[in-house]
């Protein structure tokens, strides 16, 4: 059963804190994230990036509020997270198999496998001879380009990317950008990377970070990128 509402606001976050031992990350943040935005997550280390993203991935608990397609990401979190492409900064150390992967995916989503298997294909990996490898043995830039092909194979309502482009080599890198560059526009993206020249055609709003608050949130207009 799908919980979201036919809103523009897609995640909602409301005087959101998030300690760590005694270290506050997130501070007293509040913002609305909505359809069709290409935001830039920009900040030091340190400055909550992470952190706000896996509080909307619902693996933190954290004070204030916090929705997602209209509900909580940590009691509807299997639900809210069918319909979230996700690619984190560091690859978790999953024990399977591409093949298994493979499997999982394509039933969660009711996908081709196919659909996968061509996705990374284009980013210039062929897995097909590796498909009882497990994931965590594999290169980095394998990984990369696995976790990319899964979240965007989804075609979710929301992406959340973290340094995605970090262990790509260039070619691979061009693709994937103009993979995003061409992805569903009614969706919402957060792309939370170094490399802001990389993604400077994509975005549509830039918001930085520094000590767990907002200090730039700025739509960018086209003028704006032309500069």
């Amino acid at each position: 059963m799908m919980i979201e509402k036919e809103e523009t606001t897609l995640i909602s976050v409301k005087g959101l804190t998030k300690s760590f031992k005694k270290q506050l990350v997130i501070d007293n943040l509040t913002a609305s994230f909505n359809k069709g935005e290409r935001i830039s997550l920009s900040g030091s280390n340190g400055a909550g990036k992470t952190t706000l993203i896996r509080c909307i991935l619902g693996q933190y608990t954290h004070g204030g509020s916090l929705s997602v397609l209209g509900g909580d990401p940590r009691i509807q979190h299997e639900v809210i997270m069918k319909e979230i492409g996700f690619v984190p900064q560091i690859p978790p150390p999953l024990k399977m198999t591409i093949k298994e992967m493979l499997n999982f995916f394509s039933q969660l989503t009711g996908n081709s496998q196919s659909v996968f298997i061509d996705l990374v294909s284009s980013l210039g990996l062929d897995i097909m001879g590796h498909l009882n490898k497990p994931f965590f043995k594999l290169s980095g830039g394998m990984k990369q380009k696995l976790l990319i092909a899964f979240a965007l194979g989804r075609n979710p309502k929301i992406l959340l990317l973290d340094e995605p482009s970090a262990n790509l080599d260039p070619e691979a890198r061009k693709v994937f950008f103009d993979k995003l560059d061409n992805f569903n526009k009614n969706s919402l993206m957060i792309l939370s990377s170094h490399r802001i020249s990389e993604i400077s055609k994509l975005i549509t709003r830039e918001v930085e970070m520094d000590l767990g608050k907002i200090v730039t949130d700025k739509i960018i207009t086209q003028n704006n990128k032309a500069l």
